[in-house]
């Protein structure tokens, strides 16, 4: 259920970025160890965007996959799994490359002239 809280803040911060313009689109990161659910992410991003600039706005997300480095011997690999032992050496020291992002990575805004051809 944190996706509800997740939604608020993409929605706060598209607003902020909107400057009163209405916003079409978003663009949201996710890492895969984030354990965000996309439905129910969309979901709430719907739910808290009412009636404001964001509402009816698209969510896009894109997943970003698990990416771990052995500390040990230096090895890079996609993290399938939830394993975070090393592929070559075992080691179970690793350092994680990417797979926790949760970052708004663009907005698509209306300009003054597509809003003024709507009304």
């Amino acid at each position: 259920m944190h996706e509800l809280s997740i939604g608020a803040a993409v929605v706060d911060t598209a607003v902020r970025h909107a400057a009163g313009r209405r916003v079409r689109n978003v663009h949201l990161r996710v890492g895969a160890l984030r354990q965000v659910v996309p439905g129910s992410l969309a979901f709430y991003f719907g739910l808290v965007a009412r009636e404001t600039v964001c509402e009816g706005a698209t969510l896009e997300q894109e997943l970003v996959g698990a990416r771990l480095r052995c500390l040990a011997c230096a090895r890079e690999w996609a993290a399938d799994a939830l394993a975070f032992r090393c592929p070559s050496c075992g080691g179970a020291a690793v350092a994680v490359l990417s797979g926790e992002e949760l970052e708004v990575e663009s907005i698509e805004v209306e300009t003054k002239t597509e809003a003024s051809c709507i009304a």
